[in-house]
């Protein structure tokens, strides 16, 4: 292989470099350092938008938490709210039961008996009427059958204890009687 002497020039074997000049690179130098400080700001930028994210996040967890605490401790304050003039009204009954007669303590309990279904209504308790209805074990409980020749067979022919639903959620069956073949 032959040698290229490079102070004559550029050999056979070799391109040609071009020569910039000086100003040529502080003016890139220059634009990269300005890029490189827009992009630090960019980065600082994301970093307290990342930081102040993750505190609301973060206080957004404790906010929930404390009102699921709350709903926990006072859930049932509405309905207690209600239910103290029914607690009124039975102690009230109580109170007047050897001055009264029959008939007034009796308006006194009808009295007291729609302030608790109000209230119950209110707390979303609904009750399980049955009667008369096809038997259904997610909503009845049978105590006993009965043969009951003009009712068709598993119909509810009596309830012994009404059943209640909390919001469209079973909270007691309700115990009923049911028909079957005679």
């Amino acid at each position: 292989m032959a040698e290229t002497d490079h102070r004559n020039g550029p050999g056979p074997d070799t391109e040609a470099t071009a020569v910039l000049p000086d100003d040529a690179f502080r003016a890139d130098l220059a634009g990269l350092e300005q890029t490189i400080k827009a992009l630090e700001a960019k980065v600082a930028e994301n970093h307290n938008l990342y930081v102040r994210a993750l505190a609301e996040q973060d206080n957004l967890r404790k906010r929930t938490a404390r009102d699921i605490e709350q709903a926990h401790r006072y859930g049932v304050e509405r309905l207690a709210q209600d239910l103290l003039p029914v607690l009124d009204g039975f102690e009230q009954a109580l109170a007047n039961a050897g001055t009264t007669d029959v008939a007034a303590l009796v308006a006194g309990q009808a009295a007291t008996a729609r302030l608790l279904s109000k209230a119950l209504e209110k707390a979303g308790i609904q009750e399980i009427v049955p009667t008369g209805q096809a038997f259904n074990p997610e909503l009845h409980e049978a105590m006993t059958t009965q043969p009951a020749p003009d009712r068709p067979a598993n119909t509810v022919l009596d309830t012994v204890q009404k059943g209640y639903l909390l919001n469209g959620r079973v909270l007691r069956p309700a115990r009923v009687i049911v028909s079957r073949q005679a």
